[in-house]
């Protein structure tokens, strides 16, 4: 799914209303229905199913029919809808109009200056108050009159928004959440910065985002990702022409992928043969996963070369899959052995001690195959970057945050991930794989893949390992970028096929490894792609 910055979907807004003549008014009644429909799908328990049936007065008797018509006025499905003065709000009070006349108990409240309310905003006023419903002025000091309700609907701020919300506009996102079952945010949970997922000072937290025409990059990365819940992108009658054919992000889903068959005559030579460089004492846990997770990529041979004192207890932990291989003294031997390898994986607990130090950057320059640097691969290279940028062949960096944050000189939080990643990808010429809740993976000619699986039970040591490890083996078999988005993405449909099988806090790394299969499983039978990284 392409990925649309605040700007294109601005400019395509525009063009739509000054060039295609259609009213934006008729657009934000689209935009309104997109979102009442959402609302009216919610699991809202309503008469019938959740009122008394032959109950009595406090005093002992049956109610009259007038105080039934009252219980049941009451209990119609209610919500309150968060307006901002700008055409967000506009969406909001059109919704509340359309829930209004489908019988709803709705309460409308703008937070904001009246004074700046565009005019579609007032023109959606106007409809609403026709209807006998009212966009009242929010009222901090009584806060009891914004709860209970059973939907609240957050459209206080859309894809514009680029600096911290205001102390009434924080204080109403908060309140979204009070007394409230569902939330759902217009377009963009208010306070989510629409193309980087940075939180503004406070944001909504929303159960579903029912975002216009395209996806935003914003909905799916960083912290935005965690406020937006289930987005669901609705057409609202903008035409698709009007919007680039690639922009620079999407959003990676099994669909987009393409797994080849193999070929039935095909034999251990014709799949690649992969070279990882990685263990050391007291991390032997690190190369076996790495090992293993190369395994089960369809690489034909794996090679796991180790320091000497280390071998006997990685030669046991390996002894099946993977050929383990002590590193002799002469570094040149080794950068030999790397060479007859289709692609590296360099780094998993490898230490960096002056030899692993020695050998990192030797085989950066000896090897012209992919190499993926990884964990202590990383870590060395930060202090040698010019390495990296001087190497011709195809280079894929995985870090997570904190060894990005030393590859680059940048300071941590990354409150731009997307943003980071393209530049370093494109300064650095490399495939940077830049890790965490929806993995982002950027090519040198600047497009982004977002990740769209995992969970948090990969949160633990030895994850990394095996993305690593998975990553090298599919490199082996096809010498392509597209490789690494691919890995990726199996890597983390693996951890949400262990998670539904031992659960998010019980699973381990090596659960993952053995769901790999099953993840690759689901890729047969593909046979196009869609997503082709630069």
């Amino acid at each position: 799914m392409n990925l649309y910055t605040a700007a294109q979907m601005r400019e395509a807004d525009r063009q739509a209303i000054e060039e295609r003549g259609i009213p934006s008014t008729g657009l934000m009644e689209n935009a309104a229905r997109a979102v009442v429909r959402e609302v009216r799908s919610l699991p809202i328990p309503g008469p019938g199913l959740d009122g008394p049936v032959g109950w009595v007065t406090t005093d002992g008797r049956m109610p009259t029919a007038e105080e039934q018509a009252e219980f049941w006025a009451m209990r119609r499905r209610s919500a309150i809808v968060w307006c901002g003065p700008g055409n967000n709000g506009g969406d909001g009070a059109a919704a509340a109009r359309l829930l209004l006349e489908m019988g709803w108990r709705v309460k409308c409240v703008l937070v904001g200056d009246r004074a700046k309310m565009t005019p579609d905003c007032r023109e959606m006023e106007r409809r609403l108050n026709e209807a006998g419903g009212a966009l009242e002025d929010f009222d901090p000091a009584h806060k009891e009159q914004y709860m209970p309700f059973d939907v609240a609907i957050d459209a206080l701020f859309g894809v514009g928004l680029r600096r911290d919300l205001e102390p009434d506009a924080a204080l109403a996102a908060r309140m979204t959440r009070w007394g409230t079952g569902w939330v759902v945010s217009v377009d963009v949970p208010s306070g989510v910065h629409a193309d980087t997922g940075d939180v503004m000072g406070e944001a909504v937290r929303a159960d579903v985002t029912v975002t216009f025409s395209r996806a935003k990059p914003g909905l799916f990365v960083g912290q935005g990702a965690a406020h937006s819940g289930r987005v669901v992108v609705a057409n609202i009658g903008i035409p698709g022409d009007l919007y680039p054919d690639r922009p620079q992000a999407a959003l990676v889903g099994r669909e987009d992928l393409y797994l080849p068959p193999r070929p039935a005559d095909g034999h251990k030579g014709d799949f690649g043969r992969l070279f990882i460089l990685a263990g050391s004492r007291g991390y032997t846990g690190a190369a076996a996963l790495c090992a293993r997770s190369a395994a089960r990529s369809g690489a034909g041979l794996v090679t796991l070369a180790v320091p000497e004192d280390v071998y006997p207890i990685l030669a046991a932990k390996c002894c099946d899959e993977a050929m383990v291989w002590p590193l002799p003294e002469d570094d040149d031997s080794v950068a030999e052995k790397a060479k007859g390898c289709a692609a590296a994986v360099i780094g998993p607990g490898l230490g960096q001690g002056e030899r692993a130090e020695k050998l990192v950057l030797a085989l950066m320059k000896a090897l012209p195959c992919p190499i993926v640097l990884d964990a202590d691969g990383l870590n060395i290279i930060s202090r040698h970057i010019d390495v990296l940028d001087e190497r011709e062949g195809l280079t894929v960096l995985t870090p997570h945050d904190g060894e990005f944050a030393r590859l680059a000189g940048c300071a941590l939080p990354i409150r731009d991930r997307l943003g980071a990643a393209r530049d370093f990808a494109a300064k650095h010429r490399c495939v940077l794989v830049l890790k965490g809740h929806r993995t982002v993976t950027a090519a040198p000619g600047g497009f982004c893949a977002v990740n769209s699986t995992g969970n948090s039970g990969m949160a633990k040591g030895g994850s990394g390992d095996i993305l690593a490890g998975l990553m090298g083996g599919l490199l082996a078999q096809r010498a392509e970028p597209d490789e690494a988005v691919k890995a990726v993405w199996l890597h983390g449909r693996a951890g949400d096929l262990a998670a539904e099988d031992k659960g998010e806090y019980g699973m381990t790394p090596s659960d993952l490894i053995e769901q790999i299969p099953y993840a690759f499983r689901e890729l047969e039978g593909h046979r196009d792609t869609l997503v082709e990284i630069k």
